[in-house]
């Protein structure tokens, strides 16, 4: 898929990782990534397993392949930097938390709509209603965008397993979100129609004076192409160059 390839950038010895969302590919983060790799860090955002090619290739993927993946490229960043801070969008923001819970030592995240929590237990119901029924995708989710002429470039249809998989997840990951040490910068769509800001609510209550939380008025879910994209990217250049230390 042209425009879904990984993003690397080689910096200073600060680095940062950044992760896309569900169903979509390193193109929707591509100018956050952009924007912290002109601020003089290292970064990179990969392409998580499934993503990025076709649908097909995704049905068999699990959260623990994405975490797996995040882990890798965390742990790979730790390596080469002194300090290494974590931004993400949607099932980006996901990961980013748990990375934060596990690593301790993570210097900052952005989470930009991030999904800590599952959808209410009567629509889980109605999805694990269509995988009994043999059905492996559902509608898409992509390119909540409230600018007209923008796409997320994510795949047209949702696979179903891997959804739940998520779901299932996401509360495991919110249940456990005052173990973040870190600073966190939350970035919150007022109109999300994939993502309830009550996630943010979630995040903002366990981690208190910890998480500055802004809020993008004129964005959908999808913030990172969307009106308020250039804000994003200079706010998390200037959030993650503050707790990496690399602006002095």
């Amino acid at each position: 898929m042209a425009g879904a390839e990984p993003f690397s950038a080689a910096g200073g010895d600060q680095g940062a990782l950044v992760l896309h969302g569900f169903t979509g590919n390193p193109f929707s983060i591509r100018g956050v990534a952009s924007a912290v790799a002109a601020a003089g860090l290292t970064v990179e955002a990969p392409l998580l397993p499934g993503h990025g090619t076709s649908v097909a290739d995704m049905v068999e993927t699990r959260w623990s392949d994405w975490s797996a993946a995040a882990e890798s490229a965390y742990l790979d960043l730790a390596a080469r930097c002194e300090k290494v801070a974590v931004l993400g969008l949607s099932m980006g923001g996901t990961l980013a938390c748990w990375l934060g819970e596990r690593y301790l030592e993570v210097a900052g995240l952005v989470l930009i709509n991030p999904l800590v929590r599952s959808i209410p237990a009567d629509q889980v119901a109605a999805v694990r209603a269509m995988v009994d029924a043999g059905e492996t995708v559902m509608d898409g989710i992509g390119s909540d965008i409230a600018q007209p002429d923008a796409a997320e470039l994510s795949y047209d249809q949702t696979p179903i397993e891997p959804l739940l998989s998520l779901l299932d997840a996401a509360d495991d990951v919110g249940a456990r979100l005052a173990d973040i040490a870190c600073s966190v910068l939350l970035l919150s769509s007022r109109d999300d129609h994939v993502v309830p800001p009550a996630n943010g609510d979630d995040i903002a209550s366990a981690l208190g004076d910890r998480c500055e939380r802004v809020w993008l008025e004129r964005s959908f879910h999808v913030a990172t192409l969307d009106y308020d994209g250039d804000e994003i990217e200079k706010r998390a250049a200037d959030f993650v160059s503050r707790v990496t230390g690399i602006d002095g």
